[in-house]
């Protein structure tokens, strides 16, 4: 009789799951102290939080700084992250 080993099915298709890429974005609205204390909080909170993930490869941080929406405008954050996220794939 032939001898059978078992492979666990999850754990070989755990081997070949890609990482999906994050990225987050963080910002703060001036450029007071307090502000670009937060900021900084935010930036190591969501790097922290992507790089625990197993399943998650860390593709960066962007953030504004003291860019205040309705002064200047908010930046068009979905155009610029891809572009930027693509040229890091390249």
């Amino acid at each position: 009789m032939r001898k059978v080993t078992r492979i666990d099915g999850n754990n070989a298709l755990q081997a070949f799951k890609p990482k999906v890429r994050v990225a987050a974005y963080c910002r703060v609205s001036t450029d007071s102290d307090e502000q670009m204390a937060s900021l900084e909080a935010q930036k190591d909170h969501y790097e922290s939080y992507i790089k625990a993930n197993p399943d998650w490869e860390f593709a960066g941080i962007y953030y504004d700084e003291g860019i205040s929406g309705t002064k200047k405008g908010k930046p068009n954050w979905t155009f610029e992250t891809a572009c930027r996220l693509r040229k890091q794939e390249n």
